[in-house]
Parts: C-alpha cells; sequence; structure tokens
C-alpha cells in the first residue's frame, strides 16, 4: 500500500522555503542539518534541500488536497497575506470542480490548496 509521495523542493537559500512552508502554510520542523530539512504537518511531508544548482533549473508546483480550505484560506490569509499567489489569491472554484487557492514564494515555487468535496 503506498501512504504518502512526499516532494523534494531544491533552494538556493533555504530560509526561503522554510518561510513559505513553516511560516506560510505552518508546517513543523521535523528534522534540520546544513542541506536537508523536513517539515510536517498532518499527513504532509516536504524536504527542502539547499542546492543552488538544482533551484535555478526547477521551480515547481505542489499541490495539498485539504477537507478545510475555508479553515486553511482563512488561517494563512490572516498570518501571511503575501504569500498568496497573485492568480488564486481566494478561494476559486474552478471549472474542473475542486475549490482551490495558491501561494508563491519569491523564488516562484507554488503551493496550490485544494478541496474537492463539495
Amino acid at each position: 500500500m503506498l501512504t504518502a509521495l512526499i516532494p523534494k523542493v531544491f533552494y538556493a537559500d533555504i530560509e526561503v522555503g522554510l518561510d513559505l512552508f513553516a511560516g506560510g502554510i505552518g508546517m513543523d520542523l521535523l528534522y534540520r542539518d546544513e542541506d536537508l530539512v523536513v517539515l510536517g504537518r498532518d499527513a504532509v511531508k516536504v524536504y527542502l534541500v539547499a542546492d543552488a544548482e538544482y533551484a535555478a533549473k526547477d521551480r515547481p508546483e505542489l499541490a495539498i488536497e485539504t477537507d478545510s480550505i475555508d479553515a486553511d484560506y482563512a488561517d494563512i490569509a490572516a498570518r501571511r497575506p503575501d504569500l498568496l499567489h497573485p492568480n488564486l489569491s481566494r478561494v476559486t472554484r474552478q471549472p474542473w470542480g475542486p475549490r482551490e487557492f495558491a501561494l508563491l514564494d519569491s523564488t516562484t515555487v507554488c503551493v496550490v490548496f485544494r478541496d474537492w468535496s463539495e
């Protein structure tokens, strides 16, 4: 049985990733050394890796599925409105069905929150 897919996101400055995932999304620090940070919240985890070369090659878009999008949005928008993606800064029903909002960090890593429940 598969239980999780854990993305690895590369940063030239790992503090930018910490700001997005810990400061913005509210993930807890599970592990940290000079090149690797592991963060988690509920059943979601992400690995942040300090590597400028790979960071220059890939700025991913990640999705987090949630069944509490309105509460997640209210929490993040109140604490860190500066991280809300300019193209999806409010909870919006998409034509394909889910409700979504997104965050964007200064390196253009994007995290979309998605709720398929309604």
